[in-house]
C-alpha cells in the first residue's frame, strides 16, 4: 500500500523522462576465488583516464606549431610528457585534499575524527573540482619554476585542454545518477533513482543485483550533470579552441588561462541554481552555495589574467618571460 508521500513523489515525476539506468561500471570482474573481491571499471574513472590522454594529445598537437604561439613553443614533447605527471599529481592530492578542507573539515569533522583513514580512501568518493583545479596550479607553478619556462604559456594550454576532461566527468556524474539537480515540474525533467544500498557508490545502485535501487519518494529533477558538462567543458572548450587556432590567443600569455577560469566560474555560478546542495553543508544563505563561493577565486584570477594579457605591454614586458 502507498503512502501519501509516495503518491506525492510518483505525481511530480509524472511526465518526466525516465533515468537510462546504465550501470555506474563499464564492466566488473570478480576476483573473489583469490580474495580480491569485484574490480568495477567505472565510467567515472574512464572519464578521467579519457580525459587526460586526450588532453595531452591535444596539448601535443598545439606545441607542435610554434607560430601558434607567436615563434616559439613554450614545452618540447619531453617537458610536456613530464608535466602530465605533476598535473596528474595535482588533480588527484588536490582534488581530494580540497573536498576534506572545504566539505569535511567544517560540516563532517565527527566522521572524519572517528575514521581519519577515510582521507586516504579516495576509492569511496569524495573529490572538489577546486581543490583539483588547485592543485593543478601548484603543479604548474612547480614545473615553471623548476623548468624555467613560461608559467603563463602553459597555464594557457592546461586551460584549453582541461575542459575535455571535465565534460567527461560530468557525463559520468550522470551516469552515476549523482550530482543531480533541484526538482522541476518542466518536461525536460529526469527522475533519478534516489535509494539507498548502504556501502555501495553511488548510493543507489546494488552492486550485487546490478540493478538501480528506487525508494518511492524519487521526483523530477534537472538533469544538472549534463548542464555542467555542456557550460563547463565543451562550451569552454570549442570557443577556447576558435580564439587559438583562428583569433591566435595563445600570443597573448595568460589570456587563454584567464577565460578559461572566467568561463568555468559562470557556468558553475549558473548551474549551481539547478543543482541540488550538498545535503550536509549548512549555513550557507538562501542565494549562495558552496560551489559559487568557492568559484570566486577564479573569477577574480581570471579576470586579472585577461587585464595582464591585453593591457599595452611595454619595451620591458616584451624582453621579459611570464
Amino acid at each position: 500500500m502507498f503512502d501519501t508521500m509516495t503518491l506525492l513523489g510518483a505525481h511530480l515525476a509524472a511526465g518526466a523522462l525516465s533515468f537510462p539506468e546504465m550501470s555506474p561500471a563499464l564492466f566488473s570482474i570478480d576476483f573473489g576465488f583469490i580474495g580480491l573481491g569485484t574490480f568495477h571499471l567505472r565510467w567515472y574513472a574512464l572519464g578521467y583516464m579519457a580525459g587526460i590522454g586526450l588532453a595531452w594529445w591535444y596539448a601535443s598537437a598545439m606545441i607542435r606549431r610554434p607560430a601558434l604561439f607567436g615563434g616559439e613553443s613554450p614545452l618540447t614533447k619531453d617537458q610536456l610528457d613530464d608535466i602530465m605527471f605533476w598535473i596528474i599529481l595535482g588533480i588527484i592530492l588536490g582534488g581530494r585534499l580540497g573536498y576534506i578542507l572545504f566539505y569535511m573539515v567544517p560540516y563532517q569533522m565527527d566522521a572524519l575524527m572517528a575514521d581519519p583513514g577515510t582521507i586516504l580512501r579516495i576509492w569511496d568518493g569524495g573529490m572538489s573540482f577546486h581543490g583539483g583545479i588547485s592543485g593543478v596550479a601548484v603543479a604548474l607553478v612547480y614545473f615553471a619554476w623548476s623548468r624555467k619556462v613560461s608559467l603563463f604559456s602553459i597555464g594557457d594550454i592546461a586551460g584549453v585542454v582541461a575542459p575535455i576532461g571535465i565534460g567527461l566527468v560530468r557525463i559520468a556524474n550522470f551516469i552515476n545518477a549523482e550530482l543531480y539537480g533541484r526538482h522541476t515540474d518542466s518536461s525536460w525533467g529526469m527522475v533519478f533513482p534516489e535509494g539507498v544500498v548502504p556501502g555501495s557508490t553511488p548510493p543507489a545502485f546494488n552492486w550485487d543485483t546490478g540493478k538501480w535501487v528506487y525508494n518511492g519518494f524519487e521526483t523530477a529533477r534537472y538533469p544538472s550533470q549534463l548542464y555542467e558538462s555542456a557550460l563547463e567543458g565543451w562550451l569552454p572548450l570549442i570557443v577556447l579552441s576558435i580564439l587559438i587556432w583562428r583569433f591566435g590567443a595563445l600570443k597573448r600569455p595568460g589570456l587563454v588561462a584567464g577565460l578559461f577560469l572566467l568561463m568555468y566560474a559562470f557556468g558553475r555560478t549558473v548551474v549551481e541554481n539547478f543543482r541540488m546542495p550538498d545535503s550536509f553543508v549548512h549555513g550557507m544563505p538562501e542565494w549562495l552555495t558552496m560551489g559559487q563561493l568557492l568559484s570566486i577565486p577564479m573569477w577574480l584570477g581570471g579576470a586579472w589574467l585577461v587585464w595582464n594579457a591585453l593591457k599595452p605591454k611595454t619595451p620591458k614586458d616584451t624582453k621579459t618571460k611570464a
